[in-house]
């Protein structure tokens, strides 16, 4: 692969307005589809916003009327905010696309990153982004005296942690010993271009995505670097590793074309190929 250009959009008092780094990306997808540019990686920070990807139900907003910026990519909805390092990596990926690998790329480089500084971290079959396991649940806590035969979760499928109290709430997953999200991802590859990205909590303030269902992920929870390696972190410590991790796996890779199968020898014409988008992912 060609080497990775990051430029750092803005942090802090500096950070992104969540639609002004949306036209940023668009402006160097169209530039990288042009080859005007190269392989580029958008590193920032955004003021608290709720973004929902194209699969976002309405059961899963907040159900105050917050506002939601509905996007393009895949996955669900989301929270962004200050305490959280977003990265939007713009990459030309050969075609056919094989949007999973990429998303195990990112995967990679965030295990990793969480790896360096101490936390233990992997995926899960099914879920994208990087997660903390939790407890086998025969020895989790039990919630509000509730015996885990008795939880409310395991036996009614519109079960809403929003409306049953913190011992619900997807921020004190920790608490409870669940699996829980410590960076979440969620893309669009338009023309063989990738855009969005993933978001990593480094020491964000997790009550926000209580007021959602993230990812529509309604049995487990978020977590972040700080709050699980209980010491102090900021993004400017994390920055330059994800910065690190991110060059040594996307410029290593051996990026292929998704291999796909021959159609069987039945005389008719194939099916006609999947159009120049796609979206993956659980909420970035």
């Amino acid at each position: 692969m060609s080497e990775l250009r990051f430029v750092r959009l803005g942090f802090g008092a500096d950070r992104v307005e969540y639609r002004a780094a949306w036209d940023e990306q668009r402006r160097v997808h169209a530039a990288r589809f042009a080859d005007e540019v190269p392989d580029t990686c958008l590193l920032l920070e955004h003021p608290p916003v709720y973004t929902a990807g194209r699969r976002t139900q309405d059961s899963e907003r907040p159900l105050d009327g917050t506002p939601v910026i509905d996007v393009d990519r895949g996955g669900k909805i989301t929270w962004h905010g200050p305490g959280q390092l977003i990265g939007y990596p713009i990459m030309k990926l050969p075609r056919p696309v094989d949007v999973v690998a990429h998303v195990r790329r990112l995967e990679e480089a965030l295990i990793r990153t969480c790896a360096e500084f101490g936390l233990t971290t992997t995926r899960i079959e099914g879920r994208s982004g990087v997660w903390v396991l939790g407890d086998p649940v025969e020895r989790r806590p039990a919630l509000g005296g509730l015996s885990l035969d008795l939880d409310p979760r395991l036996a009614d499928d519109e079960f809403d942690p929003r409306m049953n109290g913190p011992e619900y709430a997807p921020s004190n997953a920790g608490q409870r010993r669940e699996d829980r999200k410590v960076a979440a991802i969620g893309i669009r590859v338009a023309k063989g271009v990738t855009m969005h990205g993933f978001s990593l909590n480094v020491n964000p303030d997790n009550t926000w995505f209580d007021r959602i269902v993230p990812c529509g992920i309604r049995d487990a929870g978020v977590a972040s670097l700080a709050g699980e390696l209980e010491r102090a972190l900021t993004i400017a410590d994390v920055l330059p590793v994800v910065e690190r991790h991110l060059t040594d796996v996307l410029e290593n890779a051996e990026l292929l074309p998704r291999e796909v199968p021959e159609a069987p020898a039945t005389g008719l014409r194939p099916a006609a190929a999947s159009g120049p988008r796609h979206t993956a992912g659980a909420g970035t």
